[in-house]
């Protein structure tokens, strides 16, 4: 469920090229080391984290490596084949466990509880139309302070404005909060905060924002009411990190962020 690469022919890269491909450009390993510096500050040292749609096991050894206990999912069965080459050692180790199968049956089946983070890395959720039953599961799967922190692409992204897509879709954006063009796996919906808001409620609060680069501000961005203009700092970069947080109580069950705040 990674968002993969396109090769030549439209072909899907997955496995050792997408590797290659992903770690080519220094935009993309900045990206990943941003990210990465962002789960090592949020997660409690020794935390179990969920990496979901964990590719090639790249970020799941990262984190197994410096101390998590580590339930990955995938939906591409040649990502998990890969995955498990990767990643053997700290599988045998227990260190590391992979979830495969489609993807309803990873909303519909049991398994692991009290998850510190959910992470998701270069832009999983773009890939999925529903996020609000995406979100109901990470709620079972986390403690009460249960965090989701995802690496999504930027709908405010200058660099995309170069493109037809972006234009013939800028109203739709601003009207219904999100919008969708054809990819190689799957629809790619590129969302506004405010819809990303909305479709976590209510069993997570957008809290934080983080620009997608390395050096950002150690605080973030504070999302919510008053904050109309947060996206005005996101446009020079093609991911922004979105920090979810359990909300602390009945009253927040039912809050809302309708499409105020960007």
């Amino acid at each position: 469920m990674t968002q993969a690469p396109v090769g030549a022919a439209g072909r899907i890269v997955t496995g050792a090229e997408y590797v290659k491909q992903i770690t080519a450009l220094e935009s993309d390993r900045r990206a990943r080391a941003a990210f990465h510096d962002l789960v090592l500050r949020i997660a409690p040292r020794g935390a179990p984290v969920l990496d979901f749609g964990c590719g090639t096991g790249i970020d799941a050894r990262f984190y197994a490596e410096r101390g998590f206990t580590v339930l990955a999912y995938d939906v591409d069965p040649q990502m998990c084949d890969f995955f498990e080459q990767q990643c053997r050692d700290l599988i045998a180790a227990g260190r590391v466990s992979l979830e495969r199968g489609d993807y309803r049956s990873f909303l519909a089946r049991g398994g692991a509880r009290g998850i510190a983070l959910v992470a998701s890395n270069f832009a999983p959720l773009n890939l999925i139309s529903n996020l609000r039953e995406l979100f109901a599961r990470f709620a079972e799967l986390t403690g009460s302070d249960g965090r989701v922190l995802a690496s999504v692409l930027s709908p405010y992204f200058i660099g995309d404005l170069r493109y037809g897509w972006w234009w013939r879709n800028a109203l739709r954006l601003w009207r219904e909060g999100c919008f969708s063009v054809a990819g190689a796996q799957a629809p790619i919906v590129r969302r506004r905060l405010a819809d990303f808001a909305t479709q976590s409620e209510p069993y997570f609060t957008l809290t934080r924002v983080f620009p997608g680069r390395p050096r950002q501000d150690a605080c973030g961005i504070e999302f919510g009411p008053g904050r109309g203009r947060a996206w005005l700092r996101l446009t020079t970069c093609r991911y922004m990190f979105l920090l979810f947080e359990k909300p602390l109580g009945p009253k927040a069950q039912g809050r809302g962020s309708g499409g105020r705040h960007g």
